[in-house]
């Protein structure tokens, strides 16, 4: 009988030798990550961008044996899922990528308006979601779990009513946007409230506007012509960009038009081509002339596409590497809620956070301090840097009921 205790109680000790060794040196286990981008649809190329940006990043990470986090090193496994570039689109990924792949965080969607209502979903099932370039102050605004590696467009509005009376010295503008979608709609009124705090009420001469899918805008431009603007701001996607300058251009517009950060992708000069040569927009990223680490993206990028990133790019690489971030900074065990809950206070303390899109400060907002870039269209249709706009250097045409952030 003693027999048979000693065999059972050294089986169960080689059984657990076992157990413990399989955990201490088997592979770690993975860490997914959703990517909630516009695969298909009017944003397509941005979000082709944005799988290829993730792509890259991912391979270099598991090349290296994964993410360190608690002292042990994780694969990460990328889920990507194609929103179409419809709001109702991006709230279905989200659910999917939460319930059903069980990702630790989020990365997306891209535009505003699919950043706003998808971000209302990760927030309740507390589930850190970073939107690489959705600029609406809605996105973040009382949901601590979702966040943003971008400018906003309470920042972005004052930056380019200050540049274009500094560099034109013009006192009479013009908007024309897009009236059912929230990112025209919304960086429109903080340009024309900034305009207004520089040059007096009524030196918007026009506030236009029309309908997503339009292809006619001829009455509103129109208008614009006969109102005695000196330049256009048109805070639109690249999409329709080149319709509307193609269209000014043939009923005579000679002056300026400016653009938003959404005028950044490639797609934009492809469409609207010389028409667009010599205007100026704002944006988070310039590939052309990038040094340090942001050159190294490129590089990489370059390498591995053989094509120039974009901000979209550029962006969710910064995502992607605040989460990892992040996760250096917390320990990574127990359960999927809890390192949920570990990682959304991880990336709210993050300062000098060094991206390839420059350098971020975050706090409990979720929104980062950092700056913005004014890019000039040159001759050959490439966009080169003109030059940088901080926060403290427009800080007075923000007003406090302006200020983004989550208790505003």
């Amino acid at each position: 009988m003693n027999k048979y205790r000693y065999l059972i109680i050294g089986l169960a000790a080689v059984v657990l030798i076992v157990v413990v060794w399989l955990a201490w040196f088997s592979p770690a286990k993975t860490i997914k990550i959703g990517i909630n981008a516009p695969l298909t649809g009017t944003l397509s190329s941005t979000g082709e961008n944005t799988r290829r940006a993730a792509q890259l990043w991912a391979s270099g990470i598991n090349a290296k044996g994964g993410i360190k986090t608690g002292g042990k090193y994780h694969k990460v496994e990328l889920v990507i899922m194609d929103n179409q570039t419809d709001p109702a689109g991006a709230v279905n990924v989200n659910e999917k990528l939460i319930t059903e792949h069980k990702v630790l965080a989020i990365v997306g969607p891209q535009a505003s308006s699919q950043a706003v209502p998808a971000g209302e979903v990760a927030d309740r099932y507390a589930t850190p979601m970073i939107s690489p370039w959705s600029t609406n102050p809605k996105t973040t605004k009382d949901r601590p779990f979702v966040f943003r590696a971008c400018f906003l467009d309470p920042f972005q509005g004052p930056v380019l009513a200050s540049f274009i009376t500094e560099e034109f010295s013009y006192e009479a503008a013009a908007v024309l946007y897009a009236r059912d979608n929230e990112y025209p709609r919304g960086l429109a009124k903080f340009f024309k409230d900034a305009w207004e705090k520089l040059h007096g009420k009524g030196s918007v001469v026009a506030y236009e506007s029309f309908n997503t899918g339009d292809t006619d805008f001829s009455k509103q431009l129109k208008t614009i012509i006969k109102s005695g603007a000196q330049i256009l701001f048109l805070p639109q996607y690249y999409n329709e960009i080149g319709p509307i300058v193609k269209q000014a251009r043939q009923l005579g517009w000679t002056r300026p038009i400016t653009g938003s950060d959404s005028w950044g992708a490639s797609e934009t000069i492809r469409q609207c081509g010389s028409d667009c040569y010599g205007f100026y927009f704002c944006d988070h990223f310039v590939a052309r002339g990038a040094s340090g680490s942001a050159k190294q993206f490129v590089d990489m990028y370059r390498q591995a596409y053989g094509s120039l990133p974009d901000g979209g790019a550029a962006l969710t690489w910064d995502c992607l590497e605040l989460i990892r971030t992040a996760l250096g900074n917390m320990d990574y065990s127990g359960s999927p809620e809890k390192n949920r809950h570990r990682l959304r206070d991880a990336l709210a303390k993050i300062e000098g956070f060094e991206g390839v899109t420059g350098e971020m400060n975050f706090n409990e907002s979720g929104d980062p301090s950092k700056c913005a870039m004014i890019v000039k269209i040159n001759e050959n249709g490439e966009y080169e840097f003109y030059k940088s706009v901080c926060p403290s250097y427009i800080y007075f045409l923000t007003s406090s009921d302006d200020t983004p952030g989550r208790h505003s």
